[in-house]
């Protein structure tokens, strides 16, 4: 199959290309996020451009920074904000698959160990009947560890969070950092 790999990171592209070639699947990368500040938008970016030509991916790159979106579709939600986020990068991708003619589309967000996969599977597979292109479900988590290695291994920046500004936030001044005061 001719497959759309949304990445997020260059770290987390990894294991899932290596899986997906594997099982005998053509694949691009599509790069679409809202991260958080700006600067990690671009190192992530960069990142990932540098190890797709390392791995002879083809890319596709949203230039654009969406924080004001993403924010806007969270305010006073932020507790499900990881729905919200989900639905957008899915959604986006799913797009973009079905304007490249490309036999489904799948996400690096399945490798992270962090990540709500039940809910990524559900929205991912929604999305894929309401845009008409079908949503490829596998489970990288088991390659978490080989992942870190790799990326280790070939120097590449690893961020410490997931990207939102409210993970951010999470990640200096911990979880109670949203509770209203």
């Amino acid at each position: 199959m001719k497959i759309l790999l949304h990445c997020c990171c260059g770290p987390c592209t990894i294991y899932p290309l290596e899986t997906l070639r594997t099982a005998g699947h053509q694949v691009h990368g599509y790069y679409y996020n809202h991260i958080h500040p700006y600067t990690e938008w671009q190192q992530r970016r960069e990142t990932l451009a540098g190890y797709a030509t390392e791995a002879d991916l083809p890319m596709i790159y949203d230039e654009h920074y969406r924080l004001v979106e993403f924010l806007r579709q969270n305010v006073y939600r932020e507790s499900r904000r990881c729905l919200f986020c989900y639905h957008d990068r899915l959604e986006h991708t799913a797009k973009i698959a079905r304007r490249g003619k490309f036999d489904a589309f799948t996400s690096t967000l399945l490798y992270s160990k962090f990540q709500q996969h039940e809910q990524i599977r559900k929205i991912g597979e929604s999305v894929g009947k309401t845009v008409g292109v079908p949503f490829f479900y596998e489970d990288f988590r088991s390659g978490w560890k080989d992942g870190i290695e790799a990326s280790k291994k070939r120097d590449m920046y690893r961020q410490q969070y997931c990207g939102c500004i409210y993970s951010e936030g999470e990640r200096y001044l911990g979880k109670e950092w949203l509770k209203a005061e």
